[in-house]
């Protein structure tokens, strides 16, 4: 049973407000054949300029092969899956926030790029608690993260696919930062920026989480990151202007209109 301290969704979340975001749900994910693919995104984002439409994206990586791929049919499954994984769409909000703090956060693009996958990919999803509750140092085992898998897509893919999926959502979390090694990982911490909590809070009142909630969902657990350093976190975003924060009390008032101005959060009592 989930660990309700690993929740990305809360219990009485429905489907039609994370999907209007741009989160993906479901059983399966691009992660049966590839990883987050950080490099292939940070290459696309450099070429493109950052009020891109989605036919440029689609030029730069197909006509203009600014991901080096030796053949058409290659770039083109490429181009599939960044936009399963990344929508490559401004209309997508998950997207457009994503390209604004990309622009303004170098150091946290692993983690940006991280997010914004587990909101698109089930399967990265799954594997979530398994990377997150190792404690520093703790060899990475894949039987754990195969029974996870296993559960969440309930006998849909056969074993030699549930392997590469274990493969897989292993190398993202190394490029994100969360496993060191090649043949061996180990957990490692990551270091939370301004920018990445930001879009963590997004995700998580995205899917229906309340401030308080927020601050200590599984979102906020992707970046290592505890309730009372998100809102050190949060109160640095307010200060590049990120985010509107105020605090009375117990109260926390947290409004996310300046990260998107189509977002319209409300406030949220503690």
């Amino acid at each position: 049973m989930p660990n309700p301290e690993y929740a990305f969704f809360p219990p009485n979340s429905t489907p039609a407000s994370p999907r209007a975001a741009g989160f993906r749900l479901g059983h399966i994910g691009t992660h049966t054949s590839r990883t987050i693919m950080f490099a292939e995104l940070a290459s696309t984002l450099a070429v493109v300029p950052s009020g891109g439409k989605p036919e440029d994206y689609a030029a730069a990586i197909i006509e203009g092969n600014c991901l080096g791929k030796a053949t058409v049919a290659t770039r083109r499954l490429t181009l599939q899956r960044l936009r399963e994984l990344y929508a490559l769409d401004s209309a997508v909000p998950i997207f457009r926030i994503l390209r604004r703090l990309w622009e303004l956060d170098t150091a946290g693009r692993p983690l940006l790029a991280l997010l914004a996958a587990l909101a698109r990919d089930p399967l990265l999803l799954a594997t979530a608690e398994v990377v997150l509750s190792l404690p520093k140092g703790a060899e990475f085992q894949r039987v754990p993260m195969r029974d996870a898998l296993a559960q969440t897509v309930d006998n849909r893919l056969n074993e030699s696919t549930l392997n590469k999926v274990v493969r897989n959502t292993a190398s993202s979390w190394t490029q994100s930062g969360h496993l060191e090694g090649r043949t061996f990982k180990h957990r490692q911490f990551v270091t939370p920026t301004p920018a990445s909590t930001t879009f963590a809070l997004y995700l998580a009142r995205a899917v229906g989480f309340g401030t308080e909630e927020s601050l200590s969902s599984g979102w906020m657990k992707s970046l290592d990151c505890s309730a009372s350093s998100a809102l050190e976190m949060a109160t640095a975003a307010k200060r590049i202007g990120l985010l509107d924060l105020r605090m009375a009390g117990n109260v926390i008032d947290l409004r996310l209109d300046r990260l998107d101005p189509l977002f319209r959060g409300s406030a949220q009592t503690r």
